[in-house]
């Protein structure tokens, strides 16, 4: 029986990579003679390029730049032939920040900006940007000083690009600018928000960030600054665009400053790592991710196998660490097997202590129900 296994990491108690691990222990105790390949995935977020490595075999380019407060620190990128694979959370993200650092209003995506501009001097054509898990709502105006634009007020005075920063906005300066005419830039994301607005980048994901109420309702005021400003500068309405309020607005700016398109973070990771033919070769599809939710049903990791699964009308088994969708969301899934591993006996502590523990049960479980 060949078993393809591709999950999501479950947040706060295993890499994509231990999932795949613990699922292969459990489904092989049952299934002593199966062939098993493990394909950890990502959303876009972070683990994006941890996902892809492998795969692809891409060079890491490491190098000093400025974390989300200015300071140095040193990371990298993936580059393979004419093309960059360049995750924010790597660069600007909130994982970066201790909890008493993180604030939106402060934050800047320079860094993300100084790692494309190394990708375009190496050569790069074509560059990947995946936008999950930042700590930044400065619309990108931190990667366009990285490319040369400066943001102005109305005294002339250069601007720091940070979220504060948005709502003084007058004039922006591209005479220095660089040119990514001959580039192809993505934004890999799964949201679909637009960038200001009561769904927009600071209502939604700004509080997470750090943001108090007040400061997200600032960084929402500049938002809609940062947008007008640009539709009479360039003449490009970003205020609307599907998610141009990704990564705080990153989304928008990338659109602006580097021509980019939105596209689905985990649509374009399964294409690059060619899933389609891993799922037209197995028996049974595993995947999964800490937490079935609302949001499973819109475009993460689990949706994305799903829909290829339903396509070529492949099994799919998942497992989770638990889950808050009801019955019948839960069947349109459209899954032949859902195992949590917090049940009524297994509190959420220890499910997250010993997540590796049970999931090998909850695979052992899964493959021999489907087998029955």
């Amino acid at each position: 029986m060949n078993i393809l296994i591709a999950p999501d990491k479950f947040k706060g108690s295993l890499t994509a990579k231990q999932v795949c691990n613990a699922v292969e222990e459990g489904a092989k105790q049952y299934l002593t003679n199966s062939t098993i390949t493990k394909i950890p995935l990502a959303d876009g977020g972070e683990g994006s390029l941890a996902a892809l490595e492998n795969s692809l075999n891409f060079k890491r380019v490491y190098l000093e730049v400025t974390n989300p407060l200015f300071k140095k620190i040193r990371t990298f990128y993936g580059f393979l032939n004419d093309r960059a694979y360049i995750e924010m959370a790597l660069a600007s993200g909130l994982q970066l920040l201790k909890k008493k650092e993180q604030n939106p209003m402060l934050t800047t995506t320079l860094v993300t900006g100084e790692m494309i501009v190394d990708a375009i001097k190496k050569g790069a054509k074509k560059i990947y940007l995946f936008v999950g898990g930042s700590a930044t709502n400065d619309a990108g105006i931190g990667i366009a000083l990285a490319l040369g634009y400066k943001f102005k007020d109305e005294q002339n005075n250069i601007l720091q690009p940070i979220g504060e920063s948005l709502s003084k906005i007058k004039h922006i300066d591209n005479s220095n600018s660089i040119s990514l005419e001959n580039i192809e830039v993505n934004v890999l994301t799964d949201v679909n928000n637009p960038l200001f607005g009561e769904n927009g980048a600071a209502n939604i994901f700004a509080r997470q960030k750090g943001a108090s109420k007040n400061e997200i309702e600032q960084l929402d005021s500049g938002l809609k600054n940062f947008s007008e400003i640009v539709e009479n500068t360039f003449g490009k309405d970003v205020s609307e665009i599907a998610g141009s309020g990704a990564a705080g607005g990153v989304g928008a700016g990338a659109i602006v400053f580097c021509n980019a398109k939105i596209k689905s973070g985990i649509n374009t990771i399964l294409d690059l790592l060619n899933i389609d033919n891993h799922i037209s070769q197995s028996d049974l599809i595993i995947t999964g991710e800490g937490l079935l939710d609302k949001q499973t049903l819109q475009g993460k990791v689990v949706k994305g196998v799903m829909s290829r699964c339903e396509r070529m009308n492949k099994p799919l088994g998942i497992v989770c660490g638990d889950s808050t969708l009801s019955y019948e969301e839960i069947k349109k899934l459209g899954a032949v097997h859902v195992k949590t591993i917090k049940t009524k006996n297994i509190s959420k502590d220890d499910s997250m202590k010993n997540a590796y523990k049970y999931l090998v049960e909850r695979a052992k479980e899964l493959v021999r129900e489907h087998l029955i």
